[in-house]
């Protein structure tokens, strides 16, 4: 499922801003929390396609 391998994707591109966030660079927490926005809205895009998958079965 292409909604799913999207997500997966957001999450890999940020894993290195979010160690510099715990080492403090606060530029570094406002693209994690931009980033993170959009795997909310990612997340629900793969919920909203599972359910569809299963109301067509």
């Amino acid at each position: 499922m292409q909604e799913y391998e999207d997500l997966k994707a957001l999450v890999t591109e940020i894993e290195a801003d979010i160690s510099k966030a715990e080492g403090g660079n606060k530029a570094a927490g406002t693209r994690v929390r931009k980033q993170m926005q959009k795997v909310k809205q990612a997340a629900q895009t793969v919920r909203n396609r599972i359910l569809e998958i299963r109301s067509t079965s």
